[in-house]
């Protein structure tokens, strides 16, 4: 694993990209850092954290897009499955490498914090928690990406699949919000929903009977659900609604409560997608 993670962060600036992602998500740090708390003397460093996640949108896809999709594209996918290293240390080989990148950037904005103590009374405790609670969620984004690019050996669909997934994360709230109006606009966006976890299931089966099958088979399931129980169709969905609200538990933190099920979630997050990355390469390994 630590000939992986090393390759992997080596390869990350020599290619440009770690240099990137580092440079940008600085930048914009350092503007709302300088505008809210230096400008407008501020002392809520939360906000700092909170005005950047549309920021992490964009860059951390580009973080992860080429993890294995580039290995797929250059054929050296074959000598990892191949080699002696065990499945689990490729994937969190690969995963801290990027997680290490994207760490960078965390470590200036710890030093922010203490900046401002110079200037009057800060909050460490609640800044260092949203920090904290920032970084979880980036690394359960960048755990996301990892395994969307490990079903594709084309960066660009990887970039493009990873923000949409997180973008629908994100505006997760509005989603739900829709549920509210009425059973037949839940029941198309369920349709939306069910559509894009049968095209994912074709991606991993490789087998476009297969997803077609989940397709035809959930849509019945949901059409019964419509006409027979509606409210049971608005209740689970509104419950799975709410297991997709990635961004929702670091509005937590940002309001200055510690969640300890938040931290739970981000934590359960990676470990789902490291997995669900890791029992894909095992069914390539095999095929």
């Amino acid at each position: 694993m630590a000939a992986i993670f090393k390759r992997e962060v080596r390869s990350y600036f020599t290619s440009l990209i770690g240099y990137v992602v580092i440079g940008v998500m600085l930048t914009f740090l350092g503007l709302y850092y300088s505008a809210d708390c230096l400008i407008y003397a501020t002392s809520d460093f939360s906000t700092v954290l909170y005005s950047t996640v549309m920021v992490m949108l964009f860059l951390l896809p580009a973080l992860t897009m080429r993890s294995f999709a580039d290995e797929r594209r250059n054929k050296t996918d074959q000598l990892l499955l191949t080699s002696p290293v065990g499945i689990p240390s490729i994937v969190l080989g690969k995963y801290l490498a990027q997680l290490a990148v994207f760490a960078v950037p965390m470590v200036v904005a710890c030093i922010m914090p203490l900046v401002l103590t110079a200037f009057g009374t800060v909050s460490l405790t609640s800044a260092y928690a949203t920090v904290l609670a920032y970084f979880l969620l980036g690394a359960a984004c960048i755990a996301i990406g990892t395994f969307v690019s490990v079903l594709t050996e084309n960066q660009i669909i990887a970039y493009l699949a990873t923000f949409g997934i997180l973008l629908v994360c994100y505006l997760m709230d509005g989603i739900k919000s829709l549920f509210t109006s009425g059973n037949t606009l839940a029941f198309v966006v369920f349709c939306v929903v069910l559509a894009i976890v049968s095209v994912l299931t074709g991606l991993i089966c490789k087998n476009v009977t297969v997803g077609s099958a989940v397709f035809c088979g959930g849509a019945v399931v949901l059409i019964l659900l419509f006409k027979l129980r509606p409210a049971w169709l608005l209740t689970g969905f509104n419950g799975i609604l709410d297991a997709l609200a990635l961004f929702d538990p670091f509005a937590d933190f940002v309001g200055g409560m510690f969640s300890i099920s938040g931290i739970v979630y981000y934590l359960s997050v990676i470990g789902l997608f490291l997995f669900l990355t890791g029992q894909a390469l095992e069914r390539r390994r095999w095929h």
